[in-house]
């Protein structure tokens, strides 16, 4: 039975440390909310997530999309997801920490090279143009009006008619309208918010050309991007370089300082920041093979920080994870499960002890039984000397028998040393001897002799020998 029970134990631990191993080496599944659903951050993150599945990686991602990239933002903040696509300028959730910039977007004004509007501060008293992508692009720009002590002129301003002092008309514009508002002078510069490198913005720079009437084109530049971001610290500094939209001539001729806008993936604070690290991981390491399926992820790029410090407490702070990657500091399987590892052999050594402890006290127990019986022989064989009658000795072999009887039950169920086993074997032979000799003096004195019996001490010891 006791190795009976230390097999079915063996194999308990065996079976307790393979789930162990099985639970922790699972892959984690981080849920992700991307928005809108048709945009081609949404592209990039649905091939992740499938290159992800594909690879077996220890972390894969479950793509949820929504309409959009506020409703992508909302969703983490609510604790929905566990990763989300986010433009901060929009919605910045309070619990969002960045992995990467998926791409940078800015405010891209084109404007006549020869003319007057060079800097966004020119635009006072003049009419803008502009190509709405997102909701948030004309918040965006009344953002920087208002930083520039502007405010927007009365929707119902007839064309031609002079803009009032100290203000700015806004002109929503469709693509295909741009080349023909320039040309009819219905606005004086054309702005869009997207990517420098994208097709919609070099298609907006163009068809200004294209209005021109000497078909020089210019960009308009934004100054004062630090202040700027001081007052809104969820946009981005964003440098268009010289020729980013033709080399002959460049256009622009010189690299344009301006502001903008980011789509990030951001993670909850709460999210491990070991998955965190080995998705950023695999995202960056993957950028060529994602961008078969996604383009975009042309334009991925790490945040700036110079210091790890500065990297958490940025104005938009990344995540420790992604941070660990950026920072090559990821942690291995000791760093991750330390604190584990230490509580394991601090309380596993605290319960070898108490189970030791515990066997102790119940061999002392096993041996207080026999002890027991061990003792009653030495006292029955004080009283055998002293018996007067057959009857009393009958009734003392009797009980000789019993106990003997209740030791072999117990050995059966229980190792005895080989020690104790024979201090009860010399201790049984004792008394029947004892018990013999009483017997013989009472018949030497005439009282009848009783039939013979078995020798229980022989008995005692073919039954302990069986049990170990």
């Amino acid at each position: 039975m006791r190795r009976e029970w230390l097999l079915v134990l063996l194999a308990l631990g065996l079976a307790a440390t393979a789930a162990a191993v099985v639970y922790l080496s699972r892959p984690t599944t981080l849920t992700v909310a991307v928005g809108p659903q048709d945009g081609p951050e949404a592209a990039l993150i649905e091939a992740y997530a499938n290159a992800l599945s594909r690879a077996r990686e220890d972390v894969r991602l479950k793509v949820v999309r929504y309409a959009d990239v506020r409703d992508s933002a909302a969703a983490l903040q609510a604790n929905k997801a566990d990763l989300a696509v986010v433009r901060p300028d929009v919605l910045l959730p309070e619990n969002g920490l960045t992995l990467a910039i998926l791409h940078d977007e800015a405010l891209v004004v084109a404007a006549s090279e020869t003319g007057e509007i060079d800097e966004f501060p020119a635009l006072a008293r003049k009419r803008l143009g502009i190509v709405v992508r997102h909701s948030a692009d004309i918040p965006f720009i009344t953002n920087m009006l208002t930083f520039y002590d502007f405010v927007p002129a009365a929707a119902d301003l007839p064309d031609g008619e002079e803009v009032p002092l100290g203000q700015v008309a806004l002109v929503t514009l469709k693509p295909s309208e741009v080349t023909a508002a320039i040309a009819d002078k219905r606005v004086d510069a054309v702005a869009i918010i997207a990517s420098p490198t994208s097709k919609a913005a070099g298609a907006m720079v163009h068809a200004v050309e294209v209005g021109l009437p000497d078909k020089k084109v210019g960009l308009v530049s934004v100054p004062d991007g630090d202040a700027i971001l001081q007052r809104y610290p969820e946009l981005q500094s964003v440098t268009i370089p010289a020729g980013t939209f033709g080399g002959r001539p460049k256009r622009p001729a010189e690299e344009v300082k301006t502001v903008g806008a980011s789509y990030r993936l951001m993670a909850r604070g709460t999210v491990s920041r070991v998955a965190v690290a080995s998705a950023t991981q695999h995202l960056f390491e993957w950028r060529s093979r994602l961008a078969a399926t996604a383009p975009i992820a042309k334009l991925m790029k790490a945040p700036d920080f110079d210091t790890t410090v500065a990297a958490t407490s940025a104005r938009l702070p990344n995540h420790p994870g992604a941070v660990d990657y950026f920072e090559r500091e990821q942690q291995t399987f000791l760093d991750r499960y330390e604190d584990y590892i230490y509580l394991l052999a601090f309380f596993g050594g605290t319960i070898g002890s108490a189970v030791a402890w515990l066997g102790q006290r119940l061999a002392r127990k096993r041996r207080e039984r026999v002890d027991i019986v061990l003792d009653r022989l030495l006292d029955v064989m004080r009283e055998v000397r002293a018996a007067p009658t057959m009857a009393e000795l009958d009734a003392l072999a009797i009980e000789v028998d019993d106990l003997v009887a209740d030791v072999v039950r117990y050995a059966r169920e229980r190792s005895i040393d080989a020690r104790t086993v024979s201090a009860l074997i010399l201790a049984v032979d004792g008394v029947h001897a004892a018990i013999n000799d009483g017997r013989r003096a009472l018949s030497a004195a005439g009282e009848p002799r009783p039939g013979g019996r078995t020798r229980a001490a022989r008995s005692l010891a073919l039954n302990l020998s069986a049990a170990e």
